[in-house]
Order: C-alpha cells, then structure tokens, then sequence
C-alpha cells in the first residue's frame, strides 16, 4: 500500500499575505511535520495560481481579492513549508479543485493501491473540493484529511467542512 500526501495552497497570500489568517500560521508546524512523515516521493502540492485578469474572472467576481498571481511571493509556497518537501510534484491549479491531482493519483491508483491524506490551506474551499474531487475518481479509496493541519477561513467554516469530508466518506483525522 503506497500512502500519499497532498499539501493543498500552503502558499503565502493564504498563510500571512492577503488572505491569511493566524489560524493558517498556526498549522505551519504540524504541516511540516506531517511532511516529514512521508518518504520524499510520496508528496503532491498544489498551487492556487491566478493571472493579473484574477479580479475579471469568475472566481475574482465573488472573492474580489487580488492572491496568489503567478510568479508573485503570494503564489509562493511558504518557504519553510517548500524546504521541507524539495522532490513533491507541484500542480499549478488555476481554481478550486484539480482535476489533474485527481487524473495523476488515479494513474497512480492503477500500479498499486494507495491512501491518500489531504493536508493545508483552506479547509472550506480547496480542502473540502480536492477532496471530493478525489472521492468521486477514487471511490475506493481510502481518503482522510487531517485536520490538525488545516485552516479553514473562519473556524466555523472549517468545521463545517470537516462534516461535510465526513458525510461524503471523507476520513477526518486530528
């Protein structure tokens, strides 16, 4: 069984920059450790990735804050978090979810059976959707989210979210 850790946007603008929150610079610590957990070759990223026409985008309609633009220190995953896991696979998504995290780690779930554990930034929106996304390719397989290393935007959305994970057979873990 080969267990595979996805670190969703630990990226500045969500830890400190224009979207953080202490509740994001508190999980620093447990994100690194949990990276530490796993062998090099068994870590995905992702990061949220937006072009300067953000605030025209759909997405930039209903959340009408400038983050994580390309090639900005925003974008960047935080630097303590990024020298942690130099060999991951880094996913650029331009929204929510990825689809292809979901694509890679099937191909990865047709050479041999996996688990996959979902860590980061944030609970309520990217958490929850990779999640779910993730579910719905790999239904059999075993997804938890920990949620010790996760943030969401206010406490009760994150909790919300760790009950929705739940009900869609989402493994919640602290």
């Amino acid at each position: 069984m080969k267990k595979i850790l996805v670190v969703i946007d630990m990226q500045n603008d969500f830890i400190d920059g224009t979207l953080g929150t202490m509740e994001a610079q508190a999980i620093i610590e447990n994100v690194i450790a949990k990276i530490h957990a796993y062998p090099a070759d068994c870590i995905y990223a992702t990061r949220d990735t937006h072009e300067d026409n953000y605030l025209e985008t759909s997405e930039g309609r209903y959340l009408p804050v400038k983050h994580c633009i390309a090639g900005t220190k925003g974008w960047e995953i935080r630097k303590e978090v990024a020298e942690a896991m130099p060999g991951a696979i880094i996913i650029d998504k331009p929204s929510f979810g990825s689809s292809e995290l979901s694509e890679r780690l099937f191909k990865e779930s047709e050479k041999e059976e996996i688990e996959i554990e979902l860590v980061g930034l944030c609970t309520d929106i990217c958490i929850v959707t990779n999640a779910l996304l993730l579910k719905t390719r790999l239904p059999e397989t075993k997804i938890s989210v920990d949620a010790s290393c996760c943030a969401g935007v206010t406490a009760e959305s994150h909790e919300a979210s760790l009950t929705t994970m739940k009900m869609c057979q989402v493994e919640v873990v602290a």
